[in-house]
């Protein structure tokens, strides 16, 4: 049996948004392993999980886009200067399986793709903001409007894809990967690509703070890179 390092025999409680869910998962598991300590981290909607930090809610650890955890940190829910980026995570196109394959190897392309899709959808984080962005860019924004299927909060947007609700899912690369039904195109290509940096803070109410330093500790260290780049994302 290992030996647990810090005191305390209550589960580290974090929440996080979805786009690290399986990461996270497999994280928790090797940290449970090397340290002795439990740790539960709960995964919903980006903006659910920073309103319940916002709203007091008690946790330990909390894992979001870097730019929601910063504010969290102004808000005075998480503690200055315990913030640790641990990824880099991309945007990836997906279709359901089967469905003819369109091309995605140039900005152009992909614009094309956009414009062909009957039906499209995209995240309510950070990327779903930024593709919103490439659109009004392009001067399509208006083209597609009508067509644009907004995944619920939580919801995976490669789910829709899979049940043919959703022609073209724009999403992380780490939300597509493990979904079944769907065809991962690839990665947007370079000079369009999304990149969100993820990072970790211990919560101003936490109930065991140095528990949770510890397990950002480690999902920040080298250690936790291959399982990073298993789940499609870069360590940061």
């Amino acid at each position: 049996m290992p030996t647990p390092t810090l005191p305390g025999s209550t589960p580290i409680r974090g929440i996080s948004s979805m786009a690290t869910r399986q990461l996270l998962a497999e994280l928790v598991t090797a940290f449970e392993q090397r340290s002795g300590m439990a740790a539960a981290i709960e995964s919903v909607g980006g903006v659910d999980a920073a309103q319940r930090v916002r709203a007091g809610e008690a946790f330990d650890v909390v894992v979001l886009a870097s730019d929601a955890l910063h504010k969290l940190v102004a808000a005075g829910q998480v503690v200055a200067g315990s913030v640790v980026d641990l990824v880099h995570s991309g945007v990836a196109v997906a279709v359901k399986a089967g469905a003819p394959q369109p091309d995605i190897a140039s900005e152009d392309a992909v614009r094309q793709a956009v414009l062909a899709a009957r039906t499209i959808s995209y995240s309510t984080g950070p990327s779903g903001v930024a593709l919103a962005a490439l659109f009004e860019r392009w001067g399509i924004a208006d083209a597609v409007r009508e067509r644009i299927v907004q995944a619920p909060p939580g919801v995976p947007v490669g789910t829709l894809v899979a049940r043919g609700e959703v022609e073209l899912g724009f999403q992380q690369l780490s939300e597509l990967l493990h979904v079944q039904g769907i065809a991962v195109l690839g990665p947007l290509p370079p000079e369009i690509q999304i990149t969100t940096t993820f990072s970790a803070g211990v919560c101003v109410n936490a109930a065991q703070p140095e528990a949770a330093r510890a397990l950002i500790a480690f999902m920040a260290s080298s250690e936790a890179a291959d399982a990073k780049r298993r789940q499609g994302m870069d360590p940061a």
